[in-house]
C-alpha cells in the first residue's frame, strides 16, 4: 500500500484535505479517485483511507481506520554536522530504522567541511526526507528534530540516562556494549569526518559515554550511523520478544 503524510490525529469516517505536493506525489503513482492508501503522521497514527477527488491543487481524502502504534523503545543519535548530501541520506535511513531523537553536533572537525549541512533551511531538508521516508516504510513515528549544537552546549541537554555509546575503533565490539547495558533510552555519538578530538572523547567519556566499535574499518560517518543502530534496533527488538 502507498502511504501518505497526513495531518496529525486524523481519526476515522472524517475527510481530510491535502495541498499541491500530496497532488503532485499521487498523480506520479497515478492514483486517482476510488483507489486506497495508507496514512501516515509522524506522530503514531497509522491508518487507511479512499481517494474522493485528486486534482492539480489539491486532494480530497476519507478515513476509513486509524489505529496509535505504539513508540519503539527510544534510540537517540548525535550526528556530525557534516556534508549536506550526505546528511540526507543518513535522514532517511534513520527515519525508516525509528531513531527516536536527531542532534546534530558541530564537533571541532565540522568547522572544515563544506558544503556543511545546518541552519533553519536545511532542518527543512531533513524534515522533508524523513517525511518522504516514512511514507515509503510506513512507519508511524518520525524523528523529533533538534537544532544543532556545539557539543559542550547539547551534553547538558541529552535525553534517557544510560546506556550512552560512543563510536570508537578502539571501543569494546558494539554488541557486547550493548548487551551490558541494555536499557530504554539509548543515546549513540557518532563523530565526524577526521575523527574526534581527544578533549571531545574525555567530555563524552565524562557524560558516562562508552566506547563502542563496529570493527576495525574507518567507516565514513553516515555508514557508521546506519550500523550502528540497526545492532541497537536489533538486539532491543530481540530483548523485548
Amino acid at each position: 500500500m502507498r502511504y501518505v503524510f497526513v495531518p496529525a490525529g486524523f481519526v476515522a469516517d472524517t475527510e481530510i484535505e491535502l495541498g499541491t505536493e500530496e497532488a503532485h506525489h499521487l498523480r506520479v503513482l497515478r492514483l486517482d479517485a476510488g483507489a486506497e492508501i495508507g496514512l501516515v503522521d509522524g506522530r503514531g497514527t497509522r491508518g487507511r483511507g479512499r481517494l474522493l477527488e485528486v486534482g492539480k491543487k489539491g486532494v480530497r481524502v476519507v478515513v476509513l481506520a486509524s489505529a496509535l502504534a505504539a513508540r519503539p523503545p527510544a534510540v537517540h543519535l548525535m550526528v556530525p554536522v557534516a556534508d549536506r548530501d550526505r546528511m540526507l541520506w543518513l535522514a532517511e535511513k534513520v527515519t525508516e530504522l525509528e531513531l527516536t531523537t536527531w542532534q546534530p553536533i558541530l564537533f571541532a572537525r565540522s568547522r572544515g567541511v563544506s558544503p556543511r549541512g545546518e541552519g533553519t533551511g536545511f532542518a527543512a531538508k531533513v524534515e522533508a526526507r524523513m517525511k518522504a521516508a516514512l511514507e515509503q516504510s510506513g512507519g508511524a513515528w518520525l524523528p523529533d528534530l533538534r537544532e544543532e549544537r556545539g557539543l559542550s552546549d547539547a551534553v547538558p541537554h541529552l535525553d534517557g540516562g544510560t546506556p550512552r555509546i560512543v563510536l570508537d575503533p578502539a571501543g569494546a565490539p558494539i554488541a557486547r556494549v550493548v548487551a551490558a547495558a541494555l536499557e530504554p533510552g539509548i543515546t549513540v555519538v557518532v563523530g565526524p569526518e577526521g575523527g574526534f578530538e581527544q578533549s571531545e572523547l574525555g567530555m563524552l567519556e565524562n557524560a558516562g559515554f562508552v566506547r563502542a566499535s563496529l570493527g576495525d574499518s574507518i567507516l565514513r560517518f553516515e555508514t557508521a550511523a546506519v550500523a550502528a543502530l540497526s545492532v541497537v534496533r536489533a538486539m532491543v527488538r530481540g530483548k523485548l520478544v
